[in-house]
């Protein structure tokens, strides 16, 4: 009997003070020696990197202490910033759950990462229909890049709810909650729950 495949990947990290949900956009200038060798390196093999939320320490500086949970990114542009930093933008794929970190000599974290399966497509309930309608408007004032998303999209209750996750206004704790969940149904009831604390007296 043949043995099971390791699930596990071995991903660079790039912990940062943001969550990055799947099919998310980020946008990041790059200037430290390490967080350049791991850019030439995905875009040098195709890969991706992990975004993980800081728990413990700084963007820049000592390897900082990140999330067990975060989001593959995968470069999708680059270029040259006006301060001479290069920059690029990413997308976010699938989840992932670091089992071990490590920091190489340069401070850059490497971990084993077990990858999650995507989010299967679930319809959104009628009750959540007022979810459809805010995101749109978020989406004409925040997220144009989004405008010419098709009606099918706002229809998926995990595209719904990842979105909402990133343009409303929440703590980083709180957006890593919604990333962590796996139900796309109860991340839209944890939004809804969310929404009265955004609305006018």
């Amino acid at each position: 009997m043949a043995a099971a495949k390791d699930p596990s990947i071995d991903l660079p990290l790039f912990p940062l003070d943001t969550v990055l949900f799947p099919g998310g956009r980020l946008q990041l200038r790059i200037f430290e020696p390490r967080y350049l060798d791991m850019v030439r390196e995905c875009a040098r093999r195709g890969s991706g990197f992990g975004v993980c939320l800081i728990l413990r320490g700084r963007e820049s500086g000592a390897p900082a202490v990140p999330t067990a949970i975060g989001t593959v990114a995968r470069i999708a542009d680059f270029h040259s910033r006006g301060d001479g930093l290069l920059g690029i933008v990413a997308e976010g794929g699938e989840r992932f759950r670091v089992a071990r970190c490590r920091a190489r000599a340069d401070g850059l974290l490497r971990g084993e990462a077990v990858l999650w399966p995507d989010e299967p497509h679930q319809p959104v309930p009628v009750e959540f229909a007022l979810l459809q309608g805010i995101l749109e408007r978020l989406i004409e004032t925040m997220a144009p890049h989004w405008r010419d998303a098709p009606r099918s999209a706002y229809d998926d209750a995990g595209w719904l709810g990842f979105r909402l996750a990133e343009l409303l206004p929440l703590a980083t704790d709180e957006q890593q909650l919604l990333l962590e969940l796996t139900d796309p149904l109860r991340r839209l009831a944890e939004l809804r729950d969310i929404l009265p604390r955004f609305q006018k007296g």
